[in-house]
Formats: structure tokens, C-alpha cells, sequence
């Protein structure tokens, strides 16, 4: 939907905070819903598909990594932007999220200031506001901008927001290397603080997606990656 007033689902069993949550983004220009458990949060999505999730991980009825692993398995789903929420702030934790489909991961205690930067870049890069336009192709891989989908040999890949920004930066750059940091700022937007290893769990999700066609996402050992179809290059196809 995302006319005038996006539309954000709070998933969050923390009555206070939910609350806290949906009043500073209702004064920030969204509207939201709330859901305080997995299975409520499924149905709301169904009910209405937001434009944006704002999804904790220790819920009742259902865990967040499963609603997340749940919400990418269903085409409906498949696009919606998630932020996870969590005290939980190792890295391999963020990974284990990264992995099931989360677009972002910010723990808990967060500056709203900081959440609400991080709503706004990825509402931004879901390409209604981004004014990107065009369609990208590389042998069986497409990528057109303007519906913001890809497709494999004509059938459609199901890739989370951030996996899309980076294939389709990628195809943009036309062969060039691109490092981790400009995959960072290409797909995730400026001033986003995430670890390197971030966009390498986003690339090998991206490739498991292609199947057979994965080699096309080549790692350059100590630089980043790049897109090209050729089969001999001195290059990692492996993250």
C-alpha cells in the first residue's frame, strides 16, 4: 500500500514498549497495528499486509525467527521489509536472523531516534521512493526496479528487500567489484552500521535462491563481489 501513511506492524509482547513504539510512529507519520504473538502477527499480515515489520524475537505462540522463516516461504509475504527486535546482540545471533529473512536487526535498549532513521531508510530502499527505474538482465537473472521483482529463467525468485537492493546493485554496477561497504550503503542506505559479514550472509542466501545460476555472484577474495557469467574467472564463487 504505501500512499501517504505507511502502514507498520508491531510484533511485540512488551504491552509498554508496543505501545511506546506505535505512539512515536504514529507522531513520525505511520500507521501501525499490533500483533503481541507469532500466530497473531501471521494472521495480521494476512488480514493486511503492512508495509513494514517491526518483529521481536522472544514472542509467545510462535518465536520471531519462525514467523520470519514463515513470512519469506509465503509470495504474499516474501517482500515485506522486517526489522528485528531483541536483547539478544552477539553477531551469530544476528546471523541466525540475517538468515531467515530479517532485513534489519537492532537490539534492545535502542535509541528511537536511531529505530525510527533505520524504519525510514528501509521504506526508502523498497523502491517506491528511491525514483529507481529499469529493467537489469544477466543470462536467465532479471531484475526490474519498477515492480521490485526478480525472476530466473521467467519464474519468480522470492528475495527480501536487502537481498534485491544488492542483486540489483550489483547487476547495476556491470561487471565492476563492488566492496561490502558499498553494498552496505547500496542496500541498506546511508548510516546504517551493520558487520561485513552481514552482506556476505545476504549474498549466500541470494545464491542458494539461484540455484544453479549462483555462480554469476563472484567473490573477489579481499575486495567484495561482482556479477558476470562467466565460468573461468579468478575468482571465489563460495563466500
Amino acid at each position: 500500500m504505501m500512499a501517504d501513511r505507511p502502514h507498520i506492524l508491531i510484533v511485540e509482547d512488551e504491552r509498554d514498549l508496543a505501545d511506546l513504539l506505535a505512539y512515536n510512529l504514529k507522531r513520525a507519520g505511520y500507521s501501525t497495528a499490533m500483533a503481541s504473538g507469532g500466530r497473531a502477527a501471521l494472521d495480521a499480515v494476512a488480514k493486511h499486509a503492512p508495509d513494514l515489520i517491526l518483529l521481536d524475537v522472544m514472542i509467545p505462540e510462535l518465536p520471531g525467527t519462525e514467523v520470519a522463516a514463515r513470512l519469506r516461504a509465503e509470495p504474499a509475504s516474501a517482500s515485506i521489509p522486517v526489522i528485528m527486535l531483541t536483547a539478544k546482540g552477539e553477531e551469530a545471533d544476528q546471523v541466525v536472523g540475517l538468515k531467515l529473512g530479517a532485513d534489519d536487526y537492532i537490539t534492545k535498549p535502542f535509541s528511537m531516534k536511531v529505530l525510527l532513521a533505520r524504519i525510514e531508510a528501509l521504506l526508502r530502499r523498497s523502491g517506491r521512493f528511491s525514483g529507481e527505474r529499469g529493467v537489469m538482465r544477466l543470462g536467465p537473472i532479471e531484475v526490474n526496479t519498477d515492480t521490485h521483482q526478480a525472476t530466473l529463467n521467467g519464474q519468480p525468485v522470492k528475495l527480501t528487500l536487502t537481498e534485491f537492493r544488492i542483486l540489483a546493485a550489483l547487476l547495476q554496477a556491470g561487471g565492476r567489484v563492488l566492496s561490502r561497504n558499498a553494498l552496505m550503503t547500496r542496500a541498506m542506505g546511508p548510516g546504517v552500521t551493520v558487520t561485513e559479514r552481514t552482506i556476505d550472509v545476504h549474498v549466500t542466501s541470494i545464491r542458494k535462491k539461484l540455484s544453479d545460476s549462483s555462480h554469476v555472484l563472484k567473490t573477489v577474495r579481499g575486495v567484495g563481489y561482482r556479477c558476470s557469467l562467466a565460468l573461468d574467472e579468478d575468482s571465489d564463487g563460495a563466500v
